[in-house]
């Protein structure tokens, strides 16, 4: 008789996959600990916050499950359950640091953000996929998603940067959900009640036969558990993340103005052999002068007058400042990108993977030098791109690849620092910003930071554009102004009396000032994402809940 995993709550399911179904729950509901940001918005917390950690036993494995409750609040990430997860890790992390190898498994029931708690949630998933980067240097990270609700939002950028990834056939993996595809690019891009388009575009069996997850099991508790037991003991790692070649290969060829079928995708996919792949030949093309400020602030500190790549859309520069070089990265705009749903610098798929390259060729570039060169990220994105071409191919991927890159680079010792001049939104600014170790932001009042654009959060919480511009003045990590981002204690400095869009002389030297200093207070820091909620107003404010959901961990641990 079939024992069906899909239909146990997450709590049940970390103890199913434990041998003798034993095991230790750490921080569990009898410690009362809950989001602090739900009750002022009249809604129900939970004592576990929708997250369970378990430390157990896999055929005598040491393991650490993480399961999300899919059925509280949509299995999203707000700032409690994202400290129970990155804490969980992290120490998990010093265990194998320590040489008691413990194995994470990451059962994945997840909208992504929640977006009652937007920004905590944009933190809360850099700092979890900080962890998994990290804890690949010594163990496979096994993430399961079993199919009541998929893994979406920035968690399935999780799921990109996870060793090895297992699903039902009832599972759906994509980044943008059809909804907010449909409500930010229209029905004839995505129709949100074509559930058999759904399938094919962001189903598990499209997602096994194109790589985004890499083994399809029965719903079955026993059948799961021993694909997890191989997936350890052979030490499997489909490395997605460093698979930019074949997609910058295949993106090249493809006709980006025709909707893709999800038959010849797969069919493309399976033709299309990792080969070197050739830039100019494959994406230059018209880059022209532009009024965007992620553009004006790469001319202004690499000192070029009309910056050109050999992408239209990723500017990368070393120059020298103070006599040492910096790499400079952005990603721009290009009115005549073939992807035509990244034409307002966008991070898409070509964007993502690009940006993983240049960091790729610095780390190795740098690699046997006891300095290593700082890398700074112009933050001016507006949001990924929400396309159903995008969404097929598998843009979170990109994304991640992205996310991974800057979290090698810092771990290398790379100091980076983000600065933000524009907008800084959704999975872009997971992709391009958020693992930095040091974020700068320029205080203008035309400045956004948040998980989603207000319509689509409408859509997604039920609620009207009045509720959720009310509840932004409530909760900080809702509000989409930078001084409100500033209250959570992520940033290094809030530069006052610079003219954001003029950019001048003296605003750039400001400028340099103030990343000079960032840089330099990373010399002997933690190459870690810690610095966010060791701020002073990260400690008076903007982080206690994380604080001291990290102090219970540590202690029960």
């Amino acid at each position: 008789m079939r024992n069906s995993f899909v239909e146990l709550r997450a709590r049940e399911r970390a103890f199913q996959l434990l041998d003798k179904h034993e095991g230790k729950e750490i921080l569990d509901p009898f410690y009362r600990v809950k989001s602090p940001h739900l009750e002022p918005q009249g809604i129900v917390p939970s004592f576990d916050d929708g997250v369970v950690l378990v430390r157990g036993k896999m055929q005598d494995k040491d393991v650490l499950i993480v399961s999300i409750e899919g059925k509280f609040q949509g299995g999203g990430i707000g700032e409690v359950a994202g400290a129970k997860i990155a804490m969980a890790l992290e120490m998990a992390l010093e265990e194998n640091k320590e040489g008691h190898p413990v194995y994470p498994v990451i059962i994945l029931d997840t909208g992504g953000v929640r977006l009652q708690e937007a920004n905590y949630g944009l933190l809360s998933i850099s700092e979890i996929g900080n962890m998994i980067v990290a804890l690949k240097k010594y163990v496979p990270v096994i993430g399961l998603v079993p199919g009541l609700v998929g893994s979406f939002g920035g968690m399935s950028i999780t799921s990109a940067l996870m060793s090895y990834l297992i699903a039902t056939n009832k599972a759906r993996v994509g980044l943008n959900g059809p909804e907010v595809i449909e409500q930010e690019a229209g029905v004839r891009e995505f129709d949100a009640s074509d559930k058999a388009l759904i399938w094919d575009t962001i189903g598990a069996r499209q997602r096994v036969a194109t790589g985004v997850i890499d083994e399809l099991v029965k719903d079955d508790v026993e059948v799961i558990r021993e694909a997890i037991i191989t997936a350890i003991v052979n030490k499997k790692d489909s490395k997605r993340t460093e698979k930019a070649n074949f997609f910058l290969n295949y993106l090249s060829q493809m006709d980006a103005s025709e909707k893709l079928t999800p038959e010849k995708y797969i069919a493309d996919y399976e033709a299309n052999n990792e080969k070197e792949f050739k830039v100019k030949e494959a994406y230059e093309g018209d880059q022209r002068l532009n009024n965007t400020r992620g553009y004006k602030w790469f001319a202004g500190l690499t000192g070029m007058k009309q910056p050109t790549s050999d992408f239209p859309t990723v500017l990368s520069k070393t120059v020298e400042i103070n006599k040492r070089p910096m790499t400079f990265v952005t990603i721009t705009t290009n009115d005549n990108n073939r992807f035509y749903r990244v034409r307002n610098g966008e991070a898409g798929l070509v964007e993502g993977f690009v940006v993983s390259k240049v960091l790729e060729q610095v780390i190795a570039e740098d690699k046997d030098k006891k300095e290593k060169r700082p890398i700074i990220a112009i933050i001016d994105v507006p949001s990924q791109a929400y396309g159903y071409n995008e969404e097929l191919i598998g843009i979170h991927m990109a994304l991640a690849s992205s996310a991974e890159f800057y979290a090698r680079a810092r771990q290398a010792g790379h100091p980076v620092v983000g600065l933000i001049v524009g907008n800084a939104i959704s999975g872009a600014f997971l992709a391009h910003g958020l693992q930095c170790n040091r974020l700068i932001a320029l205080n203008d009042e035309q400045i956004n930071v948040q998980a989603m654009s207000k319509e689509s959060a409408a859509r997604v919480t039920n609620r009207t554009l009045e509720e959720v511009e009310e509840a932004t003045k409530k909760i900080p990590a809702m509000a989409y102004d930078i001084k409100n981002f500033e209250k959570l204690g992520a940033l290094f400095a809030l530069v006052d009396g610079i003219e954001a869009d003029r950019v001048s002389e003296t605003d750039v030297e400001k400028m340099q000032d103030v990343m000079l200093k960032a840089i330099a207070s990373t010399k002997n820091a933690p190459a870690d994402l810690s610095f966010r909620y060791e701020t002073e107003q990260a400690k008076s404010y903007g982080r206690v809940a994380t604080r001291q959901v990290r102090e219970m961990i540590r202690e029960q641990w």
